[in-house]
């Protein structure tokens, strides 16, 4: 039997704050060993290996979750072949990832990146393709057996190493430059990728005993078919939007230099660019590790009742993850709104920086509805709707990238990440609600966690004016105390107003089936 499902969430909440707040420190750290040209140029690097990390990893572990979820509940024998083929294509696929960004390393340097020094970081992280791969289906088959702790321990090992090697690098070569030093960092991720992903196969060693016994993989009915039907349009859809997305990076500083032409060229665009994607993005992401979480819990469970033709039960889980969250979601966006500017000043001197989490806070509902849902429709089988959306968001930010940003700068791209999160959240939501036949509920998912969230603005404008005197103080241990107090408050007044307009009714909802399931687990 695996392990109850609050259980779960709290360990996957947990972890995945400690791991944001460690990969969150290694990213104050960079920026400030950098600075913003160098986090700009770091991006860049990134979205040309994101590209490849997609190509290893999206398929097999959206396939990986879902297969197994259902293998194990028809047949375990059949499961154990089905998880040895998901094995072999992740294995596949990971090796094609890691000799085709390894062979077209200096190809995207030069033309793509325009700096020769990224060719030695993207031949260094390709060698951890294979074992990203390998991890991304051991770790959805632990999510079909509804256990965490193997996910939890290996990601915790994999950030401890990863942190480990930058920092004793970074130190340690203190005069390299900018090209050595992504070159050590992304070779810290490949090796952590390869200890990670070394702990889940001995903690499938002693999993297996326990879901398979002594049987005999058995082949499962159709298994090529069923696979590749997921993996088709999750891979296609995924290396296509990715690719585009990757075409989108490499035009926004391109664009920009043409708007900043009399104010610094590259090198500012460069800069301006590292200062929303290397320092105010992942500030914006981070909250979402609490319903990260719930989506990877959720997603078995939404497959299952999916599967079983229950609808009621499909449609309370989708109620339940959209009214959460639009809950959590508002409350983070409120937070950014009005702690956005003195937070970004703190962690990375750059007031910038924190003028694009205020703009940007607001759109937190519409950035995080639209990662939750798109979780949900993969779990519907509704992959190629979600491929559909995703290329015609990429088409459009592209679009929206060469025709604002040479006429209105970082503006411009602003308001194209605010646009594409409209049309992402709107058309793939419509979508779920359509095939699911649930009804919508405005007011139980946005509205009322808009109304608590608009009153936790007022309450954090006045905590704001009150420890001004904090936040303007020259010592760091005032700052932080009065973002803390501030921050703490706003959010016991966010929860306080919405306790009554439905957040109560969704905590005592999931305590209660947490306790039916331990009664019929002891009858």
């Amino acid at each position: 039997m695996g392990q109850s499902y609050l259980k779960n969430a709290v360990l996957l909440t947990g972890a995945d704050i400690l791991l944001r707040l460690a990969g969150m420190g290694l990213r104050v750290y960079l920026a400030n060993a950098l600075g913003g040209e160098g986090m700009g140029l770091y991006q860049l690097v990134l979205a040309v290996y994101s590209l490849f990390v997609t190509l290893a990893t999206a398929g097999v572990s959206v396939a990986a979750t879902r297969l197994m979820a259902e293998e194990l509940a028809h047949s375990r024998a059949e499961a154990r072949g089905m998880l040895a083929r998901l094995a072999g294509t992740g294995l596949l696929l990971g090796a094609l990832a890691m000799a085709t960004q390894y062979g077209l390393a200096e190809v995207a340097a030069r033309w793509w990146l325009g700096d020769l020094w990224a060719a030695g970081a993207l031949r260094a992280a390709a060698f951890g393709m294979p074992w990203m791969a390998l991890s991304a289906v051991l770790r959805g088959f632990f999510i079909a057996r509804r256990r965490v702790e193997p996910n939890v321990l290996s990601q915790l090992v994999e950030q401890t190493v990863r942190i480990g090697i930058i920092w004793w690098a970074l130190e340690r070569g203190s005069v390299l430059d900018v090209g050595a030093r992504c070159t050590a960092v992304l070779a810290a991720t490949a090796a952590s990728e390869a200890v990670s992903a070394c702990m889940m196969l001995l903690f499938y060693r002693g999993e297996a005993v326990r879901t398979f016994g002594a049987e005999r993989a058995r082949r499962p009915a159709d298994p090529a078919r069923r696979l590749w039907e997921i993996l088709w349009p999750v891979e296609g859809g995924r290396c296509l939007a990715s690719a585009l997305h990757t075409a989108e990076n490499m035009l926004v500083p391109a664009c920009l230099t043409v708007y900043l032409l009399d104010a610094g060229g590259r090198g500012a665009a460069v800069t301006q660019y590292g200062n929303l994607k290397g320092m105010a993005l992942p500030l914006l992401t981070f909250p979402f590790g609490l319903l990260g979480s719930l989506s990877v819990l959720l997603m078995p469970e939404i497959t299952q009742a999916h599967i079983r033709g229950e609808n009621a039960r499909l449609g309370r889980l989708l109620d339940r993850m959209l009214r959460l969250t639009g809950c959590f979601s508002a409350l983070a966006g409120a937070l950014f709104w009005v702690w956005g500017e003195p937070l970004a000043l703190l962690l990375y001197h750059n007031a910038e920086a924190g003028f694009y989490l205020r703009v940007l806070g607001p759109a937190m509902p519409l950035m995080y509805l639209e990662s939750m849902v798109d979780g949900a429709m993969k779990g519907i089988g509704e992959q190629k709707a979600v491929f559909r959306y995703s290329l015609w968001d990429a088409v459009l930010r592209i679009a929206g990238v060469v025709l604002l940003l040479p006429k209105w700068g970082m503006k411009g791209f602003l308001l194209v990440i605010l646009l594409s999160s409209t049309y992402t959240c709107q058309a793939n939501t419509g979508r779920l609600l359509r095939v699911s036949g649930l009804k919508p509920a405005l007011w139980r998912w946005l509205g009322a966690p808009a109304l608590a969230a608009l009153v936790s603005v007022g309450a954090g404008e006045g905590f704001r004016a009150l420890l001004a005197g904090w936040l303007n103080s020259e010592s760091l241990l005032p700052q932080l105390a009065a973002l803390t107090l501030g921050g703490g408050g706003m959010a016991l007044v966010c929860l306080a107003v919405q306790w009554p307009l439905g957040l109560g009714e969704e905590a005592r909802a999931i305590l209660g089936t947490e306790k039916s399931r331990k009664i019929k687990q002891k009858v």
